[in-house]
């Protein structure tokens, strides 16, 4: 049976934990385009969402002019969601994807599954919104119950880190991060956490001017502007979902190139 993971912009051994003395021999990597320790980078990138949370979804509208809500209505339709499954949403603390996956879902059950009770497909069903941020994970909360989602028992909400998740191995029917796969310290371990789990950008003087004007913050948004530059080309990030194990991998360019959705299947 094959299974589906899908990336916005995938089983390897487990890998060592981090000891005591292996700051010793730390190395540096990108924090936009700046040069920062390893260990330095998830405090950097928490602060930065921190101070983004209560405006992130303005901001994303203004910054895409709407595009990322149809980018991500894309990345949903690549993964063809089902009643039942069991997904994770990794870096999708606002609530976003999951909320979309969910929609499809409901509209599903709607057409074909009429002879099942409503009840019991809300129980099968379980999608994961898993931020390594406690304030964009209430943000999302809170947009759920706007949605009169509040209660729904489908939606699951948890704290934790791309890198080192909490679930079984060959857990999860499917996998989606969406634009956080920019911000992680180690995107191979992050692909390597989605496979292990798996079942058998615009100006630099725009955005960030945007966001001290909207959000009050500059510094963040020109991180983020840096760290979409500092991403890996759509080709470089398909040989490296490639080497985490996935197969048939390929990716969808949308305007142009500006944003890309990669997928790839574990078989």
């Amino acid at each position: 049976m094959a299974l589906r993971t899908a990336s916005m912009n995938l089983r390897n051994k487990l890998l060592p934990m981090f000891s005591a003395t292996s700051f010793l021999h730390s190395h540096a990597t990108s924090f936009g385009f700046k040069e920062v320790q390893e260990e330095e980078k998830s405090q950097l990138v928490g602060n930065v969402f921190t101070n983004v949370a209560s405006s992130y979804d303005l901001m994303n509208d203004l910054m895409s002019a709407g595009l990322h809500r149809l980018w991500k209505d894309r990345l949903v339709s690549k993964l063809h969601p089902f009643p039942g499954m069991k997904h994770l949403d990794v870096a999708g603390g606002t609530g976003d994807v999951a909320f979309k996956i969910l929609e499809t879902i409901n509209k599903m059950k709607l057409r074909t599954m009429h002879n099942v009770p409503e009840d019991k497909l809300q129980e099968e069903t379980q999608i994961y919104i898993c931020d390594i941020n406690p304030r964009m994970l209430n943000v999302g909360k809170k947009r759920a119950m706007e949605k009169g989602l509040g209660k729904d028992r489908a939606l699951l909400w948890l704290e934790g880190d791309a890198e080192a998740l909490s679930f079984d191995d060959d857990s999860m029917d499917g996998y989606t991060i969406a634009f956080g796969i920019r911000n992680v310290t180690h995107i191979e371990k992050v692909l390597s956490e989605a496979y292990r789990e798996l079942y058998d950008y615009y100006s630099f003087s725009v955005i960030p001017a945007m966001g001290e004007l909207v959000a009050g913050d500059r510094s963040s948004y020109q991180y983020l502007v840096e760290s979409i530059r500092r991403f890996p080309p759509q080709e470089k990030f398909a040989s490296m979902i490639a080497d985490a194990g996935f197969q048939k991998v390929e990716y969808e360019n949308l305007v142009g190139g500006v944003v890309a959705i990669h997928s790839g299947l574990k078989i």
